[in-house]
């Protein structure tokens, strides 16, 4: 066995040629290494601990205890840390445009650190929204073994007999605004909301990443749905470092991992659960790290034959503690598994096919909970992403239908420049029953980093317009959101799509059952708008946000940087 470790620790046979030996040692004694350590692999623990948000202010603990599961496996622990921006914190907020920016930021620090310093595997951990694709494409981009560790979720605040939670606060602003909750109960919603630490609880992006890396066999089953603050998120933790460090063992690297058919898996999962829509943008540019092919195109066939199964907010009742406690992704996925839904030979970091990890799981859902429904009394037949097409969005776009009674309408078009613009009209009651919302130049050139809009849909939400109102976006949405809301129109506005010559009081028609999105003017008159126009100045000349919007790709691509 120790041949075996010593052949892949790359740091070992790199420290130990020729001159190099001497002085790339002493760099290590000075940090308490001894002779021994050098047969050891190293491990990297990409760590996202910080107090900019509850999401990761609960992480240390958690790389406390990878570090010490790793050194008693036999492992070196090598600690860096990776940044985070708190999507909740900053939600309507020019912040909000380096969320996105964030992603990549996380992507190349790991790719750095394990490179640069030839680390023989990684255990990454994270818990806001960008730090799960983040850390996976910085996995796939190193393809040292690799193993994501999920944060855990938040437990549900409480107020007046009711459960709240990060979207509870942003419909509670538009119940204020239009009269219908108290300026009390929204201090008192507002403080009560978020209880301690852990990630948004709903199946917002962060829990509907994590639920994905599980799908995937990046992480370990159960993992994405435990809370923070429980003992056994800790034990996965430490449990997490030692399959890692059999992987080393074994060669099992990311790219082993994600291939097509894992990636289906994981749609399939994001649908079942009713999972947040930045997972279309996120795993376009997963595949994209991995070099797999996976398209656009290929979420809606995912999505026409996958039921919705769990009944999870946003536009569900319950919350992924509950998710947790009914049976897990491992009950989703084993249903999906029955169904032949899954593909159940794809590998998992545990050396494990999927089938091996769900073969101990019910094939049904317990009777005594209403999480999780039987597959053929799902909450929607098909899935809730829908991939939208037509002259407003030849590339493609994405609208969550999940919880509309009737996802068409057509109405007149309330174009906006930006997301403040937008959110001010909806408080001030300018926007009405029948309106299309266009908030445009948001997209990842042109906000730039791509904002999500939980504040305006939050808003339309609380002001009881959530299903008479449409809003269209070349930006994003966050997972909280549900409603008539279609988001990631591209091409976007900044590059000359056509979302850009939409004029106000234009006829928009939006049909989820068609899947189309559609200007209702004719070719001529379209073309004639496009004359003379040219792309805007842009609105960063320096620093990350510069380089972002330059080299971003669209939407439709994952917005990723090197699409070369």
């Amino acid at each position: 066995m120790e041949t075996k470790v010593i052949a892949i620790n790359r740091r070992s046979a790199n420290i130990t040629e020729g001159k190099s030996r001497a002085p790339n040692r002493s760099m290590y004694y000075a940090m308490g290494y001894e002779e021994s350590d050098f047969k050891k692999p190293m491990i990297g623990v990409a760590n996202g601990h910080s107090t900019i948000t509850p999401c990761n202010s609960g992480l240390q603990k958690l790389a406390d205890a990878a570090i010490a599961a790793i050194e008693e496996a036999g492992g070196n622990a090598q600690v860096f840390g990776t940044p985070t921006i708190s999507d909740g914190m900053a939600m309507g907020t020019e912040g909000m445009k380096y969320s996105l920016v964030s992603r990549e930021v996380i992507s190349d620090c790991i790719e750095t650190c394990v490179q640069g310093q030839w680390m023989d595997g990684v255990l990454v951990i994270g818990g806001c929204d960008k730090n799960m694709p983040g850390g996976l494409m910085g996995m796939l981009r190193a393809n040292v073994p690799a193993i994501y560790v999920y944060g855990g979720t938040i437990l549900p605040g409480h107020y007046k007999g009711k459960d709240l939670n990060i979207v509870s606060v942003f419909e509670a602003v538009g119940e204020n605004a239009a009269g219908r909750l108290s300026d009390e109960d929204l201090l008192q919603i507002e403080r009560r909301a978020i209880p301690g630490t852990g990630s948004c609880g709903g199946m917002y992006t962060a829990n509907t990443m994590s639920s994905a890396f599980e799908a995937l066999g990046i992480s370990l089953p159960y993992s994405s749905t435990m809370a923070n603050p429980h003992d056994e998120k800790l034990n996965s933790a430490q449990e997490s470092a030692r399959v890692l460090i059999e992987a080393v063992k074994k060669d099992i690297k990311p790219c082993d991992i994600v291939t097509r058919k894992s990636i289906e898996n994981a749609v399939a999962v994001i649908m079942a659960t009713g999972g947040s829509t930045n997972a279309v943008l996120h795993f376009l540019a997963i595949a994209h790290a991995a070099g797999v092919e996976w398209t656009i195109d290929d979420f809606e066939r995912v999505r026409q034959k996958t039921p919705v199964l769990c009944n999870l907010k946003p536009s569900g009742e319950y919350l992924a503690v509950d998710l947790h406690q009914a049976g897990g992704i491992p009950q989703v996925m084993k249903m999906l598994l029955v169904a032949g839904l899954l593909h159940g030979d794809c590998i998992t970091i545990s050396g494990q096919t999927i089938a091996e990890v769900l073969s101990d799981v019910p094939d049904a859902p317990r009777a005594d909970q209403d999480v999780i429904r039987p597959i053929d009394k799902p909450m929607y037949a098909h899935g809730h992403l829908a991939i939208l097409k037509g002259n407003l969005s030849p590339e493609g776009c994405v609208a969550k239908i999940t919880g509309l009674k009737n996802p068409v309408m057509t109405g007149p078009a309330r174009v906006f420049e930006d997301e403040q613009s937008g959110l001010k009209a909806i408080l001030d009651g300018k926007i009405v029953a029948g309106d299309v919302m266009v908030l445009r130049y948001l997209g990842p050139k042109g906000g730039p980093g791509m904002p999500e809009m939980l504040a305006p849909t939050g808003a339309l939400i609380g002001a009881g317009l959530g299903e008479s109102v449409g809003l269209i976006t070349d930006g994003r949405f966050s997972g909280g959101t549900w409603g008539m809301v279609v988001g990631h129109v591209a091409p976007e506005a900044a590059a000359g799509g056509n979302i850009a010559f939409i004029r106000e009081g234009d006829s928009i028609t939006i049909d989820a059952n068609q899947l189309l999105l559609q200007l209702n003017i004719s070719d001529a008159e379209l073309e004639s708008r496009k004359v003379g126009w040219t792309a805007p100045a842009a609105r960063y000349t320096r620093g990350v946000q510069a380089k972002f919007a330059f080299n971003a790709s669209s939407a439709s691509k994952g917005a990723v940087l090197d699409d070369y």
